[in-house]
């Protein structure tokens, strides 16, 4: 069981990934707090918000392959293509459902005022705003190059 950690550990790839998420986890709510000047806590455990970590957790995992096996290395390319699909899923399917999230609370909180149905609101933030994206991606990229200059 030591063994299986200690290999997990020894893994730059995932290493870069999980740092990359954590640190944009983190950072989210002193840049809610930056732009809207409210605190909000939520966002250390949500979905949404500056950086996104979806795409940092990528990029950080991709960039971290390319620089430990390779650029020219096969898993390099799946994991990018793996890479664009999360980033498009939460840049465009993902942001579209929040937007429809807070137009259908419009319209309960309109229409149904007072009625069973309009006491819970469906969740907005899901996804993220094209800057949001490149946020992550690009602390994704700077953890996988501090890490590897550390490592390496």
């Amino acid at each position: 069981m030591n063994m299986f950690f200690s290999s997990l550990l020894n893994n730059p790839s995932l290493m870069t990934a999980i740092i990359a998420w954590f640190l944009a986890q983190i950072l989210k709510p002193p840049v809610e707090y930056l732009r809207k000047g409210k605190w909000n806590w939520g966002y250390l455990l949500s979905a949404g918000g500056m950086p996104s970590s979806h795409s940092a957790l990528m990029v950080g995992a991709t960039f971290g392959i390319g620089l430990h096996e390779g650029f020219n290395n096969p898993v390099f390319t799946i994991a990018v293509a793996i890479t664009m699909i999360v980033v498009y899923d939460a840049m465009g399917v993902r942001r579209e459902a929040g937007r429809h999230a807070e137009m259908i609370n419009i319209l309960i909180n309109e229409l149904l005022s007072g009625h069973p149905i309009s006491d819970k609101e469906l969740r907005e933030v899901l996804g993220h705003t094209p800057l949001e994206v490149i946020g992550g991606i690009i602390l994704g990229i700077i953890v996988s190059i501090v890490y590897w200059a550390m490592v390496v």
